[in-house]
């Protein structure tokens, strides 16, 4: 395999999963052949239905997005996936690795499973998750899953990546309408009660079914959300679940929201990135100050707070700007 960025992009673009995995580990580790690769397959995004699945920890998300995948795969497409994990505080990378639950599709060639850290992200999703989505997309995965790492309440990333964003919660967690805290109730494109034979089940589907004609009151919109039962374990329930996504899409593509959503997704990363790159030149301007090492040695020692060193700082570059 070409170590090259026309090499790999190449690769990526013949299908090759080692290429792939090349490319989303350059972009990873920020080397630059994997901007270089990025630029030359991005004319070959923007085809691949992106679902988000979210919700709390223990709600079987992973074990729901490998039956997703067989019943994706049942029905001829190529399925890539994105499984976020929490990140080592060592190397940075996923925790979990690739995940166990998924392994049964490993000798698939029509299943691409990546596993990625968050690296410290509040909202679950990395920077590096963008562009993962952007391989795995010109590669000709007809569907990419992007399964989060479930912390509850900070999950919300994924509205601005997915086209489609599933809520998943499970009985016997306490609190039975955690997952739909802080805003995930109006992100939510699906909503899902896996784990459906447990007790509780019932009492959970009348509790969203509340909040989803509350919402349907006060936010009306062309799209009423369904609550699908499954149990993922047996696959129960999955081709439903698969039917809706599938019922999703074609009103998005009718609707014109296919459209609408890839050009926000790209916004976002366009400010994404904005926003990362003139902080670190800003941050470098900053500390080439003459000023910046003794305000920095001020703040070591106490002698003025780092709100306002930092605003002296910021003061001197916004003078060399007016």
């Amino acid at each position: 395999m070409s170590q090259t960025a026309a090499g790999i992009a190449a690769g990526v673009l013949a299908r090759e999963i080692g290429a792939g995995a090349r490319l989303i580990r350059w972009l990873e580790e920020g080397d630059p052949r994997g901007r270089d690769a990025l630029a030359t397959i991005y004319p070959h995004t923007g085809q691949a239905h992106l679902i988000g699945i979210t919700g709390p920890p223990g709600a079987g998300k992973s074990t729901l997005t490998n039956a997703l995948i067989s019943e994706q795969r049942k029905r001829g497409r190529r399925v890539g996936v994105i499984a976020v994990d929490p990140s080592s505080p060592f190397s940075g990378g996923a925790v979990l690795g690739d995940r166990v639950r998924m392994q049964t599709h490993a000798l698939d060639t029509g299943v691409f499973i990546r596993s990625m850290g968050t690296r410290g992200q509040l909202g679950g999703l990395s920077r590096a998750t963008f562009d993962a989505i952007l391989v795995q997309d010109a590669m000709g995965y007809d569907v990419v899953i992007v399964e989060t790492v479930g912390v509850g309440q900070d999950e919300l990333d994924i509205v601005s990546l997915a086209h489609s964003t599933v809520i998943v919660s499970v009985p016997g967690l306490g609190d039975e309408v955690q997952a739909i805290k802080a805003g995930l109730l109006e992100a939510g494109d699906l909503f899902v009660v896996n784990k459906a034979d447990r007790e509780g089940a019932d009492a959970l589907t009348r509790q969203l079914e509340l909040m989803l004609h509350l919402r349907e009151q006060t936010r009306p919109s062309d799209w009423t959300p369904p609550l699908v039962h499954t149990t993922a374990l047996t696959g129960q329930g999955v081709a439903t679940l698969t039917d809706e996504l599938d019922r999703h899409l074609a009103m998005l593509k009718a609707s014109g929201g296919f459209a609408a959503c890839l050009k926000e997704r790209n916004r976002h990363m366009f400010e994404s990135l904005l926003q990362e790159q003139a902080a670190r030149q800003i941050l470098a301007a900053a500390l080439a100050e003459p000023s910046a090492a003794q305000l920095i040695s001020a703040v070591e020692q106490g002698d003025i707070d780092p709100y306002s060193a930092a605003a002296q700082l910021v003061g001197c570059i916004s003078l060399k700007f007016s």
